[in-house]
């Protein structure tokens, strides 16, 4: 079962990782690694280009284009408020606010920057990641920490959108 997860993981990377113009599956990766030293959990969140922007014209604005040059000086504030609706984090049972870093392109793929400052320590994490499963209910959403020295991942739905960690 465990080796079966791990496939389906890979290859859930590997369809979000290549560029395609139009693709069947709709799938996000967010990594999150706490990183002791700077007292942080650090968040990247991996969205597809086209699946975003459809988010966000029917969402804010449906003048929105995504990843070219002049793009709307709003689209990172829609980026960000879509973000702290839709995902939410808990650390050690606290709900804990995100600081949205910035954003970049890379191939069809939108890269969200995201940062928890001032975390001491984690014993428990509880995230819940709601996005795109209002546009795409088919939408799954592959979490990835890296907490403590432990690595974990978890495949979100909508049906089951929240993971709970414990590092006790």
């Amino acid at each position: 079962m465990k080796k079966l997860k791990y496939i389906s993981l890979i290859l859930l990377f590997f369809v979000l990782s290549s560029s395609t113009q139009k693709h069947e599956y709709y799938v996000s990766v967010t990594k999150m690694e706490y990183v002791k030293k700077q007292k942080s959990l650090q968040i990247i969140s991996q969205i597809f280009i086209d699946d975003f922007e459809k988010l966000i014209r029917q969402r804010y604005d449906e003048s929105i284009t995504l990843a070219i040059a002049n793009e709307s000086k709003m689209v990172d504030t829609y980026i960000e408020k879509y973000l702290k609706f839709k995902l939410d984090i808990k650390i050690n049972t606290s709900d804990r606010d995100f600081n949205f870093i910035g954003k970049e392109y890379r191939d069809d793929i939108v890269y969200c920057y995201l940062e928890i400052e001032n975390v001491e320590t984690i014993k428990t994490l509880e995230v819940k990641n709601e996005v795109l499963f209002d546009v795409y209910p088919e939408q799954q959403n592959i979490l990835r920490t890296k907490i403590n020295g432990r690595d974990k991942s978890f495949i979100l739905i909508s049906e089951n959108n929240k993971a709970v960690l414990n590092f006790d």
